[in-house]
């Protein structure tokens, strides 16, 4: 193997590494490792791209921020990009940011402290709050509206004076730490599973599809930022300083910290980082750093920004806090590719504010490099505060009982062997993919995801449910496939046990017995919500667009992006199965790995039997209108061959919908405007992307054009 081969491998498998981790923290609230590995992968993936800049490509975490939108909220675009924070993580990093500032001359920083929270953008017109959007991907958000309006402290007008035009307000909506507290009380009292930490509950109670669930939670918000400012007279921000944007925005009615401080030196800001990290849990809510920007607006923009964060803020991450534990046992989970991954079985120890179990090590590698034995006193962190990871042993407190981890050759779950799927993989995969209850557990959460075919009611417990037989019942999903065909009286019998989300295993009651409980009906017998929902859920799935069902499919290397391209070009499944492996490597996006991925999963027959099972169901396998392969590039279609960009905010179509009908009529749906765009869709709002379009004579029509060609 050439070593760019080896570079263009190593480079898909830290984009989906990291691809991965990122939708698990902002779509499904989940940590999966800490940020310093989290880091250390992005770091390696910046090297790489900065020695093979043609590796680069549009799904790669360098040229994104946070998470997608997902189908339970309309999409909704921001006029200006929310941005990311680099981060440092010790004094020196700190002074070396700073130093890369200085030949601009005497600089203010602005400290304020990082809430561990949920990202949102406030859209006002003439000053009232006509939109809110989560941060999303950073161009495209999430339209919560209807649930931030019930927030209280969030001003549905501004107060005082000069609002422009339309302004972007961007902050953080958090929990309070009491508030938290009595939250999870309440849900524990109601027999409800408790919120892992007020991050988690802050997403979850925020992205309600009830807004009178958001309006029942006592959530709060701070401000620290403008985006889009668009004034009647062209002017723009009529302040000079962040802080002074700060005092705008108080004055306007809005919630804004009145911990933030202006400093005149590394030193001051250093002074002012060690105070709060002495402080930080007895605040009121949690935070996880703090952020520095420097003050002046004007050397702000002189600065700009990186792809993904601005040159002028950093975020300095708190140092996770460390305990000393027992390593009661080590052992193995199964994941949706059959990936076995030690993990850690820990004396329960309390850190970062919560008790700890269980701790991530990784794969065998790992834990021989790590040096611990199970028996050992080991050094635990609570990484980020929120994902606990064993750093090492306390060798000298060994007592010579303890004994050395050996990674077992057969899957804990059906017993299956463990191997590597090739030559030079260091990870063992459980050989039973079809039949390994573990694998199709994670397999049918990951289809039910945001990712996938964003099923709201069929996440890890259900799944869990749906996959496990217990007390003499089996399990109404034997593959996927059975997934579409099932119905309440499938559902009704169903006991299952209460797992622990982290593991995977089930926990204990007072006797030390496995919790079970009825899933889908209630105590007296009539069907729970839960069914119900996930009937309909599954019923309106049916007719998801064809590129979420190729990633429910759970193809190795194909993930939402050459998903789509897949889709673009072939218009549906039964083209993408007829293809050679050459004729799909060909299309943009995919290339002779997934191609060959494509093909090797395309020829096991249990799989084309969940493909012709869903079909028998009724689920949309194809683009409608679609002019068959290749017409999504330079076939038919009245689109054919045109690159098209739709942004603003659209009235008669969602962002998917008018994507799906580009596509489907031969048309590309490009997010970017380039010389080589045919036109512009611009809907209200419309920013950066319609100026770029005027700035290149680009043609710009509004959506009533845009139907008037696609229906003539």
């Amino acid at each position: 193997m050439s070593d760019f081969e080896a570079a263009k491998n190593r480079h898909q498998e830290l984009v989906d590494q990291v691809n991965h981790f990122r939708a698990a923290y902002y779509e499904g609230n989940t940590v999966l490792v800490s940020d310093a590995e989290y880091d250390a992968l992005v770091h390696e993936l910046e090297l790489l791209e900065a020695r093979h800049p043609e590796l680069i490509t549009s799904d790669s975490p360098t040229q994104t921020v946070g998470g997608s939108a997902s189908a339970t909220f309309s999409p909704s675009p921001h006029l200006e990009r929310m941005w990311s924070l680099d981060n440092v993580f010790s004094h020196e990093e700190l002074r070396d940011w700073a130093l890369r500032s200085a030949e601009l001359g005497a600089i203010d920083y602005l400290c304020e402290l990082k809430i561990d929270g949920l990202a949102i953008n406030l859209r006002f017109e003439n000053g009232e709050l006509v939109k809110a959007a989560t941060r999303g991907d950073g161009v495209v958000g999430e339209d919560v509206t209807a649930n931030v309006l019930t927030i209280r402290g969030i001003p549905h007008r501004l107060v005082g004076s000069g609002h422009p035009a339309v302004v972007e307000v961007r902050g953080e909506i958090f929990y309070a730490i009491e508030d938290f507290n009595r939250l999870n009380e309440g849900l524990i009292a109601e027999g409800k599973a408790p919120f892992a930490n007020p991050r988690n509950s802050a997403s979850g109670s925020l992205r309600q599809k009830d807004p009178a669930v958001t309006a029942s939670r006592p959530l709060q918000m701070l401000v620290h930022g403008i985006g889009a400012w668009q004034a009647n007279d062209g002017t723009g921000v009529p302040v000079s300083n962040q802080s002074q944007v700060y005092e705008l925005l108080s004055s306007w009615g809005l919630p804004t910290s009145t911990r933030y401080r202006v400093v005149k030196s590394v030193d001051e800001v250093l002074a002012y980082i060690d105070e709060f990290a002495a402080q930080r849990h007895s605040l009121e809510h949690e935070i996880d750093g703090v952020v520095v920007k420097l003050d002046s607006l004007e050397i702000q923009g002189e600065l700009g920004f990186t792809s993904r964060a601005p040159r002028w803020a950093i975020a300095y991450k708190y140092p996770p806090e460390q305990v000393n534990t027992k390593l009661l046992d080590i052992r193995i989970g199964i994941g949706r590719t059959g990936r076995a991954t030690p993990y850690a079985v820990v004396a329960p120890v309390k850190v970062a504010g919560s008790t700890v179990e269980f701790a991530t090590l990784h794969n065998q590698d790992v834990v021989k490099a790590k040096g611990v034995l199970i028996g050992d006193t080991v050094v635990l962190r609570k990484a980020g505060d929120v994902i606990p990871e064993i750093l090492g042993p306390v060798i000298e407190l060994r007592t010579g009982a303890e004994r050395e981890f050996v990674m077992p050759s057969n899957c804990p779950e059906c017993g299956a062997a463990l191997a590597p799927s090739s030559e030079g993989d260091v990870d063992l995969r459980c050989q039973n993919a079809s039949g390994c209850p573990a694998q199709l557990r994670e397999r049918v959460a990951y289809l039910g995801s945001r990712g996938a075919l964003d099923i709201e009611a069929l996440g890890f417990v259900a799944a869990v449910a749906l996959t496990q037989p217990l007390d003499g019942v089996a399990a109404p999903l034997r593959t996927e496939a059975d997934l579409f065909d099932l119905t309440l009286e499938d559902l009704l019998p169903i006991r299952a046990y209460v797992l622990d989300p982290d593991t995977g295993l089930p926990k204990l009651d007072e006797l030390g017995q496995p919790k079970v409980v009825e899933f889908f009906r209630k105590k007296d017998g009539s069907p729970a919500e839960v069914a119900l929902k996930l009937l309909r859920n599954l019923e309106e799935a049916k007719t998801r667009p064809l590129w979420r069902i190729i990633v429910a499919l759970s193809i190795r290397h194909v993930g939402p992006v050459a998903a789509r391209a897949l889709a673009a070009h072939f218009g549906s499944l039964d083209a993408i199965f007829a293809a050679t492996e050459a004729e799909l490597a060909e299309v943009d996006g995919v290339g002779p790995t997934l191609a060959g991925s494509i093909r090797e999963w395309i020829a096991v027959d249990w799989h084309r039997e969940i493909v012709e099972r869903w079909r028998s169901a009724g689920v949309l396998l194809e683009i409608p209108g679609h002019a068959g392969p290749g017409a999504g590039a330079s076939g038919g279609g009245k689109f054919a061959g045109l690159s098209i960009v739709a942004t603003g905010s659209l009235q008669q179509f969602t962002r998917e919908e008018i994507e799906e009908a580009i596509i489907s009529n031969g048309g590309k749906a490009a997010s970017s405007v380039s010389k080589k765009t045919a036109f512009v869709v611009a809907g209200a709002n419309a920013g950066s992307k319609l100026a770029k379009a005027e700035e290149l004579g680009i043609e710009v029509i509004d959506e009533d054009e845009f139907l008037r060609r696609l229906n003539a």
